[in-house]
């Protein structure tokens, strides 16, 4: 099969799996909606209708979906860039500890404004989550310079998250507000409780921050290949990777401010959507890794609400069932010794 023909079929593959998820996610809960019916909700475009149907589509499960198609695409996208940047394949939001970072920041600016009797809009969740994820990207750049080992960086990235992680776990296990007790949801990872309000941030940010990596194609591509060769064909390279790092931050934070920590889906799907491409060509594994970081954790969150219904799994749990053991068979392809 022909390189264009193959990215044809891919992108029908992925679109195709896309529209089947969000279908699904529409229909099963714990109120099932037949798909005729989920059709004709689209059609009366009524959000106010008595219908319950109507209803549970307009105001829980549509949201809910655009959130979690929106995030896990912008996730994916994250997992690219770091990978990109820091030449790894197992680089990613939450291995780094970028995630853990900005769930720390986001947890404790969302304290302090309980404590004080205010609220958290959409821009102090995004600006608190862009800050702990900065600052943890910051961390990661000093260990870059003074480790030159890339599995040493991968582990100094593993144990910031882990201390990111234990202290949001203190502060909010020892809190005494009852809202502020309710973070422990959002620390474990959910697309729920997102509203329409949200949404319109979350399309804003996301939408912004992906078509500034794709207008970096050019110098990934360039890049891939190697620091000498980009500055060779004109790639500044130090804007460039703080290019790189602002992008790859505002996607994981975005992320963490509104969902929590969701894990492996910055790793796991990048390697997918090459295997299926057959290509590292950032034209192609840019808007091939939106897609299918979208369809992943449409399906992870379709498994997290329904596999033990009433009761629902953190989306953090469900996409590391699904992406640990795809990280894993990429390792060990990788090791096996070429023919």
């Amino acid at each position: 099969m022909s390189g264009g023909r193959r990215t044809a079929v891919g992108f029908l593959l992925l679109t195709a799996s896309l529209f089947a998820l969000a279908l699904l996610n529409l229909m099963i809960g714990s109120v099932r909606i037949a798909p005729g019916e989920v059709l004709s909700v689209f059609l009366e475009g009524l959000p106010e209708s008595a219908e319950l149907s109507n209803r549970i589509i307009w105001t829980i499960r549509l949201p809910r979906l655009l959130a979690a198609a929106l995030l896990g695409g912008g996730l994916a996208v994250s997992g690219v860039l770091l990978q990109v940047f820091f030449a790894n394949p197992i680089a990613g939001p939450f291995v780094l500890g970028i995630s853990s970072g900005a769930k720390l920041s986001v947890a404790l600016a969302m304290i302090w404004a309980l404590g004080a009797g205010r609220t958290l809009g959409n821009l102090g969740l995004i600006l608190a989550a862009l800050a702990g994820a900065m600052i943890a990207m910051g961390f990661i750049l000093l260990v870059s310079e003074a480790v030159h080992k890339l599995a040493y960086l991968i582990i100094c990235g593993v144990m910031i998250g882990y201390i990111c992680s234990a202290i949001t776990d203190v502060v909010v296990t020892f809190a005494d507000d009852s809202n502020i007790v309710n973070l422990h949801n959002w620390s474990l990872g959910s697309f729920s409780g997102i509203g329409w309000g949200d949404i319109g941030a979350i399309a804003i940010v996301i939408s912004l921050a992906f078509l500034s990596a794709c207008l970096l194609t050019k110098p990934i591509a360039a890049y891939q290949l190697g620091e000498t060769y980009a500055a060779s064909m004109g790639v500044k390279i130090r804007p460039f990777r703080i290019q790189l790092i602002l992008i790859s931050s505002l996607l994981a934070a975005c992320v963490t401010a509104y969902a929590g920590p969701v894990s492996f889906v910055g790793i796991a799907v990048p390697h997918l959507i090459r295997s299926l491409f057959h290509t590292a060509k950032p034209h192609v594994i840019l808007p091939g890794s939106f897609l299918g970081g979208a369809a992943f954790c449409l399906f992870s969150d379709l498994v997290a609400r329904s596999a033990f219904a009433p009761t629902e799994l953190g989306i953090g749990t469900v996409t590391a069932i699904f992406g640990a053991p795809v990280v894993i068979w990429m390792l060990l392809r990788k090791s096996r010794p070429k023919a």
